[in-house]
């Protein structure tokens, strides 16, 4: 619905709403993002503070949980009624941008938008076709969170740098045949793992053009390796994962280590009975790990905005200011500036996540350009057609075509 009802927002207009864009106040600005009750808290402190050095500028703050705050967001924007500032995600910025309903924050950097101390990984994230989008307000990498004591209980060597998608695969089978704890989630299930896996090989999920970066014969390869650890008994069943949603696994201690964003080790600690720990992502390449440092979620300006400059001293406060970094920790992905990194005074497992970034910064590939137009909606439609193939409802080759089908109708590819 997000990516379908924003397609008229092409008929609003591309100008800003003809307001000031050197001036930053006074204003007064719509700000919206997703997140619970406890993001709703830690947001109005940020939001204070802002006014409270920005007196100027006053903003009007709403919410909702994810779904439904893209449909609204989608019904906002093709009325020409879009928030001055909203939280974006990367999977969805060229869809906004592509229906001219961003701002370009270039013409705002270096007056009201200071990108001097985003983290380099980060630097530039939000760019499309020259044009700036988006600004990361956190940011994470893939990465392997597990539980060692079930790794010594199986007498499995616990993750190492040099270990491969094989020693990960039988990783997983030894730990469930020696414990009856499940070796892991089915990784085919998130195609985060299969990009992982493409940039390993000096491939890419999407091309600069917005098309697939593999074929069909390299989706087989890869869906037939989660059907393999399926049938073999090594990972969670379908049927339990869906059980437990919105809950994962490792919360749970039903699995012994998943691939998954880097930052989730603090809500998965937090559930956890066992001490989990954070290691390297398998490769079969020693100096290709495939990893990135991806943007958690982004901030844009409306392009309809009337206040574009104080949007974007907005902005610039939610990502620069050392005091919103120690107010968020790592509530939106770590922080995406060095000082806001500084001052968050980051514990326990969120020290160990930053450490692990910290360990590999040197080591990143190249973040990849914002998805193509549909990618949200192609994600999605992933997660459903390796569900069905996991259910057994449809066989590899079923699967492989339907999500190229689907690719093609939202891709055009």
């Amino acid at each position: 619905m997000a990516l379908l009802a924003v397609a008229s927002a092409a008929a609003c207009g591309s100008d800003a709403g003809g307001g000031d864009e050197t001036a930053a106040g006074p204003a007064t600005l719509r700000y919206s993002w997703w997140g619970n009750a406890e993001r709703a808290e830690l947001m109005q402190k940020a939001i204070d503070l802002f006014q409270q050095k920005n007196p100027e500028i006053k903003v009007t703050p709403s919410f909702q949980e994810f779904e439904a705050y893209w449909q609204k967001m989608a019904t906002e924007t093709a009325g020409g009624n879009a928030p001055d500032v909203m939280q974006m995600d990367f999977a969805y910025l060229r869809e906004y941008s592509d229906r001219n309903a961003l701002y370009d924050l270039k013409k705002q950097e270096g007056k009201n938008l200071d990108l001097g101390d985003l983290l380099p990984g980060l630097k530039g994230a939000g760019e499309i076709d020259g044009s700036l989008y988006g600004v990361p307000v956190g940011g994470n990498t893939w990465g392997y969170i597990y539980n060692p004591a079930l790794f010594a209980q199986a007498g499995v060597e616990e993750p190492k740098e040099s270990w491969t998608w094989d020693d990960y695969r039988a990783a997983m089978t030894t730990i469930a045949q020696k414990t009856g704890v499940h070796g892991g989630g089915n990784y085919i299930g998130s195609y985060y793992n299969l990009e992982l896996q493409l940039r390993q090989e000096g491939k890419s999920l999407y091309t600069e053009d917005g098309k697939l970066g593999f074929d069909k014969a390299r989706l087989a390869d890869f869906l037939k390796e989660g059907k393999t650890l399926a049938e073999a008994g090594a990972v969670l069943p379908i049927e339990k994962g869906v059980q437990i949603k919105p809950s994962h696994p490792l919360e749970l201690d039903l699995v012994a280590g998943d691939l998954g964003w880097d930052n989730f080790m603090a809500r998965y600690d937090k559930g956890a009975k066992a001490e989990l720990k954070l290691g390297p992502v398998p490769s079969d390449k020693s100096d290709a790990k495939g990893q990135y440092l991806k943007p958690a979620m982004l901030l844009s300006v409306s392009q309809k905005s009337e206040h574009p400059a104080a949007a974007a001293k907005l902005v610039s406060f939610m990502v620069n200011d050392p005091e919103v970094g120690k107010i968020f920790g790592a509530n939106r992905g770590l922080p995406p500036t060095n000082a806001q990194r500084s001052a968050a005074q980051l514990e326990g497992p969120l020290a160990a996540v930053a450490a692990y970034e910290e360990q590999l910064k040197d080591k990143f590939g190249k973040t990849p350009p914002a998805p193509p137009k549909g990618a949200g909606t192609l994600e999605q439609a992933f997660i459903r057609i390796t569900e069905e193939l996991q259910y057994g409802r449809i066989s590899v080759d079923e699967a492989v075509d339907q999500f190229f089908t689907e690719a093609e109708e939202t891709l055009g590819s």
